[in-house]
């Protein structure tokens, strides 16, 4: 079992969309929550539903497509990383794409995109990049 659970979440969303696949089941998570939460209210996925399997949950994501069948999720990078965590304050928080993509950090307040974390003036583990 891969012990970094977010980059398997988003691994498991990178290969569901080159496949073509219209949704993904992932292990559930409290942070998985959040993130696909972030994920549905930024406009990257339709939606998610929690499975009950008797123990920890399934997360079920329908994952979006342009008029042209390419994924609305051009890129999903994994930043900071067990062995090397990275941290940073509110006036360092990394823009993606020139605030194009959003960046979702992992604060004291919850998780939020970087845009959320400058508003409220939080830093916090910033977990991954999307576009």
């Amino acid at each position: 079992m891969n012990s970094d659970t977010i980059s398997d979440f988003l691994t498991r969303i990178r290969n569901a969309q080159q496949a073509g696949h219209r949704r993904v089941d992932i292990p559930a998570s409290k942070l998985k929550r959040a993130m696909s939460k972030i994920l549905v209210d930024k406009g990257y996925i339709s939606r998610f539903i929690d499975i009950e399997d008797g123990k920890q949950g399934v997360l079920r994501l329908f994952l979006k497509y342009d008029a042209y069948g390419k994924p609305v999720i051009r890129e999903i990078n994994r930043i900071s990383k067990p062995g090397l965590r990275k941290y940073t304050g509110s006036d360092t928080l990394p823009r993606f794409y020139n605030g194009l993509g959003i960046v979702i950090v992992s604060t004291s307040k919850g998780v939020m995109t970087d845009k959320e974390a400058r508003k409220l003036n939080v830093g916090g583990e910033v977990l991954c990049s999307i576009y």
